[in-house]
């Protein structure tokens, strides 16, 4: 089979999760030689239709086919091993095990002499595949855990990419990636298309899904609204497209309103920690949002969990000035109306295995008491629904299992509890990462109702347009240090704030 030949196609393709419809009647074909892209508004059925093609869940009802064949895996190892792979948009390694048995992962016979499995060679072939796709600074022999989130995403990529397939599906995988990280997975991508290979491409990201696409597929409610050649795109088509109705090219802060310079509610006085901060300094004031941006490895992460109390700070001290708390855990950040959402959503901001219900009540223990220390069902639940309604997360009830949703409404569900816990100082590392613009808008109107309210808020980012539209005033990281401080009503200069980062 050669360039332009179907190599997938699904045909009427259904998908329900109980009253649910996923996916409604989905035809689709994807061709060798081609970036296919996937756009739509979280929950569109992008991720849904992609892990049904790589044997991770079943259909409703329809067919499917590759290389012209019926197509039904029953498992993904099925479809790793008859040449169709996926990076995941969560995390897909486990930590505990080694690099290379992450890479190998249910596919260790090839390195078995009767009972005994080949560690050597397995780690030699993983240490290959890692080389293959140009990552020098991960060791296949060494345990995952070491590894950041980056880094694990990098180790999924050589595990698809080991078995050399003949489609992958990269799914919100950039969100996780530094710039080199991404411009390794870019040329994997283009590489695959040139050799004839078939390569589908989900991103929120609308800039970076044109620029990378041959062809962009828009979903909306489980259904295939259009196909667009590359000639064809138009970000504000596509933008109309996905969600149904006209986007404002602007959907950040507009205003120059200020904030209390001389109320500070929380300050760092020369916190220095084990992870790249070192006598940092910092104040946030009240009705403030703080900006902090720089480079992936700046130390802006790090920051984040020091001043929530989740990472140790050995000189220095982090206070709340309103009751002169120190915050030495993030049991006493809580307990004084802080709130953090992580970066890492799917294993620090919320349960999986649990319901939408029980996340969002995980903040709510104190206000919802009935008598003595016994929780009241009734105010739970209402405590429950009212995010629910509010933030218009999709879902069939809340008891739901969290799983079970998109990722924007994961994370939807994750905004929602510290909404509800009517948190004074919100730390938000990467608030909007993998969420489409309609969420986006969704949640940057939310930071500003709270920034109106008196609340104040360090927004921790990667994205530079955020930061600017958002920011009353911005700090910018290098090195676990600021190297620039700019301010909303002085104007921001992205040239300036570049060169502050490198």
């Amino acid at each position: 089979m050669g360039k332009g030949e179907v190599l997938v196609e699904v045909r009427d393709l259904c998908k329900n999760f109980g009253v649910t419809v996923a996916l409604d009647h989905v035809n689709m074909q994807i061709k060798r030689g081609e970036v296919r892209g996937l756009i739509g508004e979280n929950g569109s059925g992008k991720s849904t239709v992609t892990t049904i093609i790589a044997g991770i869940q079943q259909a409703t009802s329809g067919e499917m086919f590759y290389k012209g064949k019926p197509w039904k895996p029953q498992t993904s190892l099925e479809a790793v091993k008859a040449g169709i792979g996926i990076i995941v948009q969560e995390m897909g390694t486990i930590p505990t095990i080694s690099v290379a048995e992450n890479i190998f992962l249910g596919d260790y016979d090839k390195f078995r002499t009767g009972i005994i499995i080949n560690r050597h060679k397995m780690v030699a072939a993983a240490q290959k595949a890692l080389d293959d796709i140009g990552v020098t600074d991960i060791k296949a022999g060494d345990i995952t855990a070491k590894y950041n989130m980056e880094q694990r995403k990098l180790i999924e990529i050589a595990k698809v990419m080991a078995h050399e397939p003949e489609m992958f599906v990269v799914d919100e995988t950039t969100t996780a990636l530094s710039e080199s990280g991404r411009t390794i997975l870019y040329n994997l991508m283009h590489k695959a298309a040139a050799e004839g290979k078939a390569v589908v491409m989900i991103s929120h990201d609308l800039d970076e899904i044109m620029e990378h696409s041959d062809t962009l597929t828009v979903l909306r409610d489980g259904v295939i609204i259009d196909n667009i050649e590359k000639k064809d795109f138009e970000a504000n088509d596509i933008k109309q497209k996905m969600i149904g109705r006209e986007v404002g090219g602007n959907y950040y802060r507009v205003d120059m309103d200020g904030y209390e310079e001389d109320k500070v509610v929380l300050k760092a006085d020369c916190i220095t920690t084990m992870n790249n901060l070192l006598c940092f300094d910092l104040e946030l004031h009240k009705g403030e949002i703080l900006g902090i941006g720089g480079l992936s490895e700046c130390g802006m992460h790090d920051l984040g969990r020091a001043l929530y109390g989740l990472d140790e700070v050995i000189d220095g001290e982090v206070r709340l000035t309103k009751n002169n708390i120190k915050i030495t855990s993030s049991e006493i950040a809580f307990a004084h109306g802080m709130g953090y959402v992580s970066k890492n959503r799917d294993t620090e901001s919320l349960v999986m295995n649990a319901s939408i219900g029980d996340n969002i009540a995980s903040t709510g223990y104190k206000e919802n008491r009935g008598f003595g220390p016994f929780i009241s069902n009734k105010k739970e639940r209402q405590y429950q629904q009212l995010q629910v309604d509010s933030l218009a997360i999709k879902c069939v009830n809340v008891f739901q299992p969290v799983s079970a949703l998109s990722g924007g409404n994961k994370q939807k569900v994750v905004f929602g509890k510290w909404l509800a816990a009517d948190s004074d100082v919100l730390i938000l590392d990467c608030p909007t990462r993998g969420v489409d613009i309609g969420v986006k808008a969704a949640m940057y109107q939310l930071i500003y109702d709270m920034k109106k309210a008196g609340k104040s808020i360090v927004l921790i980012s990667e994205e530079l347009p955020e930061l600017c539209g958002m920011s009353d005033r911005l700090l910018i990281m290098k090195e676990g240090a600021v190297t620039g401080e700019f301010f909303r009503k002085e104007g921001f200069d992205n040239n300036a704030l570049i060169d502050c980062m490198i």
